[in-house]
């Protein structure tokens, strides 16, 4: 999608995208199997797909050319006032570098305009981690701890935070 000829539209997401979301997250090649599945199912309690929906996720999805090219799902932290995480935002990897993240993030920070006073992000410590964790830097986030082999032994657990 390098090149593309339309600006990228924000939009919400559907069952249908459900596929797309999927074939993206795998795609990445960063994300263990398990994860893609918490993924998923993130995304289809959001959606209310074979089960009811749970108000607490939201989403968004950004579509270039006609294709879903990104999706993010954030929403209110339970038993906080204010605080919200990130709990997932992925771009397909022939779509990164081209603002689709950070249009993402945008759209969350407008919807959650006046009921946030935090934000909160947990990613991974790896080495090829190194462009999300410039990215959340970028804008505007700071690490707030970190917790050597949380996920698995030389991967750490880096908990970023922005607060608005």
């Amino acid at each position: 999608m390098k090149g593309t000829l339309t600006a990228p539209v924000i939009r919400a997401l559907t069952d249908w995208d459900r596929p797309q979301v999927e074939e993206m997250t795998r795609a990445c090649g960063v994300f263990r199997p398990e994860e893609v599945q918490v993924a998923l199912d993130v995304f289809d309690a959001a959606l209310g797909i074979g089960r009811k929906r749970d108000p607490d996720y939201e989403t968004a999805g950004v579509e270039l050319d006609g294709a879903l090219a990104g999706w993010a799902c954030w929403g209110p932290t339970p038993c906080t006032l204010g605080t919200f995480d990130l709990y997932w935002i992925v771009v397909a990897p022939e779509c990164q570098g081209q603002g689709i993240g950070g249009a993402l993030m945008a759209e969350m920070d407008r919807r959650i305009a006046g009921r946030a006073r935090m934000i909160v992000v947990e990613t991974a410590g790896r080495a090829d981690y190194a462009s999300t964790r410039a990215f959340y830097e970028r804008l505007g986030y700071r690490v707030a701890a970190r917790i050597t082999d949380y996920y698995a032994p030389g991967d750490d657990l880096v908990t970023y935070v922005k607060r608005v």
